[in-house]
């Protein structure tokens, strides 16, 4: 199924500039949206976040996933944060959502990010459902991640700890920070519906944390055991299976999606709105789906190829087929055929062919490369079928397009 993934950027709690990503489901609109917090230190483009997050889009539903502040693309000082300010561009991140698309009614959170997701759900009154992978019920275990740093972040108010081969400056109040967190007291008062996934596995955050998150909370909540995956889900199929699983689940809890329609005919063209960005529009054809957008310049999302993009495509996706039924029906030793097509407004003046000589007129430059021990008398015969797809001479002949509302009679 297609899906979208849009570079987009916010402001979080600091005022610092959020770098995030927005998956949606191609050609369609969201049923709804889902609200991601990654790992500590990791950030939104890690592989099982790319992977939940494409995954809920094939289910119909868009992803917000953000790097915390500090963190990837966005802004900000990383040794400024600690889980509270995590939480708190949580809400911004909501918040933007809400104001920009639609408010999100899934939480899903990583590791210490699917801490922040259960203490953040109070302040985000949309949200219906919240998921956790591999959650700590207690922030404060990180402070095993720092333990030989300890007796200096103490005596000089911060350390440089190495994280997974990474350099990062933890400070005092962070430490404290994560000491006063109740994570199971705001499980207890979650009022939603809970998924805890957590893999048996786990070397970074024990089971037991998902023991204590699945006891602290009420019903209607679940556990569904990850078996042999690690903690960062590494592996392509645990994170698969994660992003199954959760899609399912919030089926239950989410807006139904909407009734299969009935495929267009196979010869109309259906183009619709999305109402994704500005001109972003869901096409389809028959049993296929496409998508169409502008580039970014013009207020587009460059989330699909432009109306003069599939106009190329069309005739050069023609023009290779029309080659090759002739090569085939000559038996010509034709391996395969390639089309470069570009197009551009020139002067009616520069074209000698033409019969317009007044203003400009619209320039399709066609370059066909054929691969294959073909001479030169072949390759001119074939360039002359080239001429003849159908495509080309609707574009080169009087068209006529009539047009009406869909409410009037054909």
């Amino acid at each position: 199924m297609s899906r979208i993934s849009n570079p987009v950027r916010f402001p979080g709690a600091s005022g610092a500039q959020l770098a995030a990503r927005l998956d949606l489901p191609g050609g369609q609109s969201p049923r709804a949206y889902v609200l991601f917090a990654h790992c500590f230190t990791c950030s939104k483009d890690t592989r099982a976040t790319s992977l939940i997050a494409g995954a809920l889009a094939d289910a119909g539903l868009a992803t917000l996933r953000f790097d915390f502040t500090g963190l990837g693309g966005s802004e900000g000082e990383f040794a400024n944060t600690d889980f509270t300010s995590n939480v708190a561009d949580l809400v911004a991140a909501a918040r933007w959502l809400e104001a920009e698309h639609g408010a999100p009614s899934l939480l899903v959170g990583h590791s210490f990010g699917g801490a922040a997701v259960l203490a953040a759900a109070a302040q985000i009154p949309s949200a219906k459902a919240v998921a956790t992978i591999n959650a700590p019920s207690d922030p404060a275990h990180l402070r095993k991640l720092f333990v030989q740093h300890a007796d200096e972040i103490r005596s000089k108010g911060e350390a440089e700890v190495d994280l997974a081969g990474r350099r990062f400056t933890i400070r005092r109040e962070f430490l404290e920070d994560i000491s006063m967190q109740k994570v199971t007291d705001a499980v207890a008062g979650l009022a939603r519906a809970l998924l805890v996934m957590h893999a048996p596995a786990d070397t970074v955050v024990s089971v037991d944390h998902a023991s204590a998150i699945f006891l602290a909370a009420r019903h209607p909540k679940s556990f569904v055991s990850l078996d042999t995956a690690d903690h960062l889900l590494t592996r392509r199929e645990d994170a698969h299976y994660a992003a199954a699983v959760l899609a399912a689940w919030a089926s239950r809890y989410l807006p139904m999606a909407p009734a299969e329609e009935a495929p267009a005919p196979r010869d109309t063209v259906q183009v619709r709105e999305t109402r994704q960005g500005k001109f972003q529009q869901g096409i389809t054809i028959g049993p296929h789906r496409l998508v169409a957008d502008e580039p970014v310049d013009v207020g587009g999302m460059d989330s699909g190829p432009t109306p003069y993009d599939l106009l190329l495509a069309g005739l050069g996706a023609c023009t290779a087929m029309t080659v090759r039924l002739y090569a085939d029906a000559k038996q010509l030793p034709l391996d395969r055929v390639s089309v470069d097509l570009m197009h551009t407004k020139t002067y009616a003046t520069d074209c000698a062919e033409c019969e317009t000589k007044d203003g400009k007129i619209d320039r399709i430059e066609r370059v066909v490369k054929l691969e294959g021990d073909l001479d030169g008398a072949t390759r001119a015969k074939l360039l002359e079928i080239a001429n003849k797809c159908p495509v080309h001479r609707t574009l080169n002949s009087e068209t006529w397009i009539p047009t009406r509302l869909a409410d009037e009679p054909g």
